[in-house]
């Protein structure tokens, strides 16, 4: 079959004939290129395609994060709640035993007044 594509140039002249030669291997170089820039586009986006995952995959982490972040800080906060009324209970119950302990020291000093009493 290559002998009927080469079959139309016959009877050409020869400035003819190399300018067609340098046609063609223009050509096959611009195929080349072409082919060269195909695989680079294609690589490109492969990379692309795989950076635009990777970045989903950071944003899903990042929610992930935020959502665990908040319920630690919303954790805390009850924490703080809870910490913050037992301190109170504590001082209501310290307040209590200061004063049954102020009741205890009357009564005492009551009891040995009037044991000086029975005594006399």
């Amino acid at each position: 079959m290559s002998w009927a594509v080469e079959e139309w140039k016959e009877g050409l002249s020869p400035r003819v004939l190399q300018k067609i030669h340098e046609l063609e291997s223009q050509v096959d170089k611009l195929k080349k290129e072409r082919q060269q820039k195909q695989y680079q586009l294609e690589t490109l986006e492969a990379a692309f395609q795989k950076q635009k995952q990777k970045v989903e995959n950071e944003k899903n982490e990042s929610a992930i994060l935020k959502r665990e972040n908040q319920s630690l800080m919303e954790f805390c906060d009850n924490l703080e709640k809870a910490k913050q009324k037992i301190s109170h209970d504590l001082q209501v119950k310290e307040s209590q035993v200061n004063i049954q302990s102020g009741q205890l020291n009357s009564y005492r000093k009551d009891i040995e007044r009037l044991e000086q009493e029975l005594k006399r």
